[in-house]
């Protein structure tokens, strides 16, 4: 018989609040979109909504009971409710309840790019080995940590949360619900440095995640990052006592040592902790590979099979908006679309300037950038030149210093925004043309994506 993820009596002891009658409930859910039956809703209250606004169509998508600070309005009698004072702590309760009373091995995970897709790798990886529960999407902020953490079914052997930040202190906060035993920075890079301005003080806002490991866990930093030495002093000073390097770097504790591009994704060798690994990745990029390697280590440092792990890795595909791959009459697509700082922008190019066939760049702002936002943008000369790409399509007001400095063969349009680049990038493309579309979320450049996707019809 499958235990309940939660019942009431547990939800009473973990928030100190009076469930309205007895319930049970299999998941939790913020959204009566994706609401599942039997889930506890969390009436959260955000600065455009309030929660308790949708109390009453959850559970008409028949929810198990609702967390809130309010009876709301319109309920039938007797609903299943949780009331608690703030249902944010009421939240964060549960996810401490939930990582108190589990016995699995817990991997946190941050960084300035790739966080998203070394958690699914992770989930590949440690999947093949047990059963393993990661943080939905990228549920990294105040609330994803806490729901993801909440939601952690109580036989779970392996678990990974995805850490993310956007000012100092955030990390801290979030990582003391984790309490991982491995604590995995992937790379540190220009994002957010309206907050930071530069990325020292990102660095030092990563380390805050080694702050919170379990007793006797483990930091991984990459060891190619400028940043290494001080993420490692970082460690130190959290009195971190294994604090170990993935990257290319000799010496290194994980390494990669061979990567090459094959027709199904790619072929990886690498050395870890002393245990020569080959294995496939079902993605191109050699920052995807090198990701790959950081997640085998985290492997190797929760005593798990390393070769089982990394056989599973085979089954990863690129994820949609990071890399994933379409083809929309006779133009290969690469979705990128999700998110975009200097490093996932390089990261990027590369793949295309592998891809066969006329390579064109469609690209919209990197946001958060601070005041050396134009000359970050300008920097991406360099990729782009390296890439090979054969015309470059921009949006945005940072992106307008990249263009002026583009060289005239390689232009094909700038525009303010990304419906506004569709209708050019369309009359340029031909069959066969390799498309790579990148930006932060904030730039839309799904637009662009959309309008690809249209083409098929």
């Amino acid at each position: 018989m499958t235990m309940p993820l939660w019942t009431s009596e547990e939800a009473q002891g973990a928030t100190l609040a009076i469930p309205g009658k007895p319930f049970e409930v299999n998941g939790l859910s913020i959204d009566t979109r994706t609401l599942q039956p039997g889930d506890l809703f969390v009436a959260l209250k955000g600065d455009n909504r309030d929660g308790h606004d949708f109390v009453k169509a959850a559970f008409e998508a028949k929810a198990g009971a609702a967390l809130v600070s309010r009876e709301p309005a319109g309920l039938a009698p007797g609903s299943a409710l949780l009331t608690v004072a703030h249902t944010q702590r009421g939240l964060e309760d549960l996810a401490r309840a939930a990582r108190a009373r589990s016995s699995a091995k817990i991997v946190g995970v941050t960084g300035s790019a790739g966080k998203t897709t070394t958690k699914e790798l992770l989930r590949l990886a440690l999947g093949a080995l047990g059963a393993t529960h990661c943080s939905a999407a990228s549920y990294n902020n105040h609330w994803g940590v806490p729901l993801s953490l909440a939601s952690l079914p109580r036989g779970a052997q392996y678990g990974v949360f995805e850490i993310g930040m956007n000012h100092f202190g955030e990390i801290r906060n979030l990582v003391s619900f984790v309490q991982p035993h491995v604590a995995l920075v992937t790379t540190i890079a220009p994002a957010h440095l309206e907050f930071f301005g530069n990325c020292d003080a990102i660095a030092d806002a990563k380390s805050e995640i080694f702050e919170g490991l379990a007793p006797g866990g483990a930091a991984i930093l990459p060891a190619d990052s400028p940043y290494a030495d001080r993420l490692k002093a970082r460690a130190r000073q959290a009195h971190v006592a294994r604090v170990l390097a993935f990257g290319e770097k000799p010496g290194s504790d994980a390494r990669l040592l061979d990567y090459s591009e094959t027709a199904e994704g790619a072929s990886v060798k690498a050395d870890i902790l002393g245990t020569p690994v080959e294995f496939r990745i079902g993605a191109p990029g050699k920052h995807i590979a090198g990701n790959a390697v950081a997640a085998l280590l985290a492997v190797a440092l929760l005593d798990g099979d390393v070769l089982n792990a990394a056989a599973a890795l085979k089954g990863f595909a690129a994820l949609k908006g990071r890399g994933a791959r379409f083809s929309a009459a006779g133009i290969d697509v690469i979705d990128e679309s999700y998110n975009a700082n200097t490093a996932s922008m390089a990261a990027a190019l590369a793949l295309l300037g592998a891809a066969k066939g006329r390579r064109i760049a469609v690209l919209g702002d990197m946001l958060e950038m601070g005041p050396d936002g134009a000359a970050h943008h300008a920097g991406l000369a360099a990729p782009v030149e390296a890439a090979k790409a054969d015309l470059v399509f921009l949006c945005g007001t940072q992106m307008k210093a990249l263009w002026d400095i583009l060289p005239a063969a390689r232009r094909g349009a700038w525009a303010a925004t990304s419906a506004e680049l569709v209708a050019p990038l369309a009359a340029a493309l031909r069959a066969g043309d390799v498309v790579l579309v990148k930006g932060s979320l904030g730039s839309k450049m799904a637009v662009v994506i959309d309008a690809l996707k249209a083409r098929v019809a």
